[in-house]
């Protein structure tokens, strides 16, 4: 199989963003004044309770809303609109691929937005698809894949853009439990040998601290940063030892604490009563 060259990587940094939706009825606060950094390389996942503001922050982060105050600064420049070197994934695979184009054609169709030579996009598509176990499949369309393989094929897609920020905001919630694990690795993998800074927005406390180097949990709205708590169980990772270290069971207790607290309205660690 061949090797994606590295895509590079860049630094994101959350500088007090704060978002507020007005509307015929009250003003609603999502965000407050949220502040973190993730480093050029980090592979950062983001838990919290329901209505915590993920999506919104994602959409902040993607370019896609503007902040009501503060700032999203991306490799050193802030972020006014959807930025070159940045993808995503979503939850609803189905939606996001064109049923009308092939595998291949749906993976190229970013390219020729940047005027990548034809010659390059076809050798692009063909990397992606055997990086993420589709080789082959590329002349088929995304209606004749299941769930986990379009999935597979909206990786694709955003791996052959070259990114140095992938954003996937819960891009596994619709699959099988199988099929979930086996994407999980598929990430753990790809983040390894391009060096790309990933922000992966979760519902599910495991996989948040299966992938993450760090986690960082939401407080209720207006969202703040409830704790960043540090992942350390090590660059190679398995779903069946890693998932039965005692480590890993401490942090899910945690995280699981954390989220608890932040749905009945604790905004701090200390009003929490959780100690690590």
């Amino acid at each position: 199989m061949s090797m994606i060259p590295p895509a590079g990587s860049a630094t994101l940094e959350v500088r007090a963003l704060s978002k507020t939706y007005t509307g015929r009825g009250e003003p609603v606060e999502a965000i407050r004044q949220l502040d973190f950094k993730i480093s050029a390389g980090e592979l950062v996942c983001i838990v919290g309770p329901s209505g915590a503001g993920k999506t919104t922050l994602l959409r902040c982060l993607a370019g896609l809303l503007t902040p009501s105050s503060g700032e999203i600064v991306l490799a050193g420049t802030t972020i006014s609109g959807p930025p070159p070197g940045l993808a995503v994934v979503l939850q609803e695979y189905g939606r996001s691929l064109f049923p009308w184009l092939t595998v291949a054609e749906n993976i190229e169709l970013p390219l020729k937005e940047k005027r990548i030579p034809r010659s390059r996009r076809l050798e692009l598509v063909a990397e992606a698809l055997a990086a993420v176990s589709l080789a082959g499949e590329g002349e088929k369309y995304p209606w004749q894949l299941s769930g986990g393989m379009q999935q597979r094929v909206a990786i694709a897609r955003a791996v052959a853009y070259e990114p140095q920020v992938l954003l996937m905001d819960e891009p596994f919630a619709a699959v099988d439990a199988q099929t979930r694990f086996e994407l999980e690795d598929l990430v753990r993998s790809l983040w390894e040998r391009l060096g790309v800074t990933v922000v992966f927005v979760t519902h599910d406390i495991d996989e948040a601290i299966y992938l993450g180097e760090r986690v960082l949990v939401l407080s209720g709205r207006p969202t703040v940063i409830f704790e960043d708590v540090h992942v350390n169980l090590g660059a190679q990772r398995s779903q069946i030892e890693t998932r039965s270290d005692a480590e890993f069971a401490r942090l899910r207790t945690h995280v699981y604490e954390l989220v608890q607290a932040a749905k009945h309205g604790a905004r701090t660690v200390a009003e929490a009563h959780i100690s690590h």
